[in-house]
């Protein structure tokens, strides 16, 4: 007789087996969700360059403040980029274990999908708690950095620059004109320079044959040595200035003239100035600004209701038919109980210049009710909108970490079920459902903060939406159904068309 010796796995043996496919599972989504996501912080750098291309150039910018700015900004960043990497990665990693049979010899060895996905799952968790005190701590602080610093930079002046044959009026109170600048950047040709310092117009010129345009050691100033000229300066304290037009004229061989150059430097805003802005609020100012924004607005409405009725309470005991100028009709309640009120219009009781007077008075009247009460209703809509941008920033600090879960969701089994890997199709298919997810996300905070949707549901829209995608592709993968394949496709419409068939009967 023939023995049959079979070897089961003990229970150490499978979990260092596990242990070694989960390192690998590991390393080999980690390698594909670093390059995506410095990959997307990249093409949204290039995108704000392109933006802000025009406050950037052209103003002598250090490197420091353009790193410091192009930091900060890429801070901003990355709650575009995080989910978007995500997506992407667990898309190629699933598509690669699904091309290479890698996932079929899994299930083969009674590993089953939702095996796989465990240390990614955690990973996506811990990656969700760091994207939530990201956007709680780390988000304010970068958008007030980079907010203030952008502020600064296109408050600031261009490089001081002068161009043959250009009126240059950079510097404050001074115009001046180089005719032909020479190729060393230095010697300079017919020069005027018009001097505005007194505030009386073009009453000070000096003009020069040439001379040299230079900066000081320190950077600070640039000096003007100017040879074979002329200062102008109008009298226009003598009499009859306006009529004789007289103007002192002086003759020079050589003149240095200093300007400042520190307006060109650039000044830094204090951030205290921007810090009570909602987008650099964490998640505890956002709630107490929320509660006093909410408790004035109240006040202010119920106050104005009050006194708006006050005021006009009389407005109760005006019978229109007097305003419409006819008798008013009888009814089974006026005839019961008679008032006071006269039925006749109220202007036959004055004389015909009275009664224009009165009429152009009610006109006023009823044109500055009119303006008060559109004033306060557009101050009412400003303070409730402001009130929903900061609810929809509070309920955005959680949306982020449930994208990043929900977009792991969808991508892991999406790229079982592709079986593709590589940057091709799943690269299509991750910035597909990446825009449907942005458009959705986008569309939704707009209509919440104009009031057409509640707050609530016009940031959650997207993750509502992609939340039964998710759990639905989930499935799918776990069960091995066929989603993919065109035969199952084929018997499921061959179905329905039956189903309609008998509907029609």
């Amino acid at each position: 007789m023939h023995a049959i010796i079979t070897f089961a796995p003990t229970f150490s043996e499978k979990g260092r087996f596990l242990s070694k496919l989960y390192r690998y599972i590991l390393r080999s989504y980690a390698g594909p969700l670093v390059l995506t996501f410095f990959i997307a912080l990249f093409i949204l750098l290039l995108q704000f360059l392109w933006k802000y291309v025009d406050d950037l150039v052209g103003k002598g910018l250090e490197l420091h403040l353009i790193a410091e700015l192009m930091f900060y900004a890429s801070a901003t960043f990355v709650p575009l980029a995080l989910p978007l990497a995500i997506l992407l990665s667990s898309l190629m990693t699933f598509g690669n274990l699904g091309e290479h049979y890698e996932l079929v010899a899994m299930k083969a060895s009674g590993i089953s999908i939702w095996k796989v996905m465990r240390p990614l799952v955690y990973l996506s968790v811990i990656i969700s708690i760091a994207a939530f005190v990201f956007s709680n701590n780390v988000l304010p602080v970068a958008n007030l950095k980079f907010s203030s610093l952008l502020y600064d930079i296109r408050q600031q002046k261009l490089a001081f620059n002068i161009e043959g044959g250009v009126f240059y009026n950079g510097i404050d109170n001074y115009v001046i004109r180089v005719g032909r600048k020479e190729k060393d950047n230095r010697t300079i040709h017919d020069v005027k320079i018009y001097d505005h310092t007194e505030r009386m117009g073009n009453v000070k010129l000096t003009t020069a044959e040439w001379g040299y345009m230079e900066l000081s050691p320190d950077q600070r100033n640039v000096i003007f040595t100017l040879f074979d000229g002329y200062n102008y300066q109008d009298l226009f304290n003598t009499r009859n200035y306006r009529e004789n037009r007289p103007f002192d004229r002086m003759r020079f061989s050589e003149q240095r003239l200093k300007f400042d150059l520190s307006e060109f430097n650039l000044t830094r805003t204090q951030e205290d100035l921007f810090k009570s802005h909602y987008s650099m609020l964490n998640l505890r100012q956002l709630t107490h600004f929320i509660d006093s924004l909410g408790h004035r607005f109240d006040e202010r409405r119920d106050r104005y209701s009050s006194l708006f009725f006050k005021r006009y309470q009389y407005l109760s005991t005006i019978d229109s038919s007097l305003l419409a100028g006819k008798p008013a009709q009888a009814t089974p309640d006026t005839t019961a109980k008679k008032t006071s009120t006269v039925k006749l219009p109220v202007l036959s009781n004055f004389l015909p210049n009275e009664q224009f007077n009165i009429t152009e008075m009610a006109l006023s009247a009823a044109r500055n009710n009119r303006d008060n009460v559109s004033f306060n209703r557009n101050d009412f809509d400003y303070q409730a909108e402001n009130i929903r941008k900061h609810e929809i920033v509070w309920h955005k600090k959680f949306t982020l970490s449930i994208a990043c879960l929900l977009l792991f969701f969808v991508g892991a089994p999406l790229g079982a079920i592709v079986r593709k890997g590589g940057l091709g199709l799943p690269v299509v298919m991750a910035v597909i459902l990446f825009v449907f997810y942005h458009i959705l996300s986008m569309t939704g905070e707009k209509a919440a903060r104009v009031g057409d949707l509640n707050v609530f549901f016009g940031v959650w829209l997207s993750s509502l939406v992609l939340l039964p995608l998710g759990l639905f592709l989930t499935f799918k993968s776990t069960t091995d159904a066929p989603l993919l394949d065109a035969e199952s496709w084929k018997k499921a419409f061959g179905k329905l068309e039956g189903i309609t068939k008998s509907f029609r009967r």
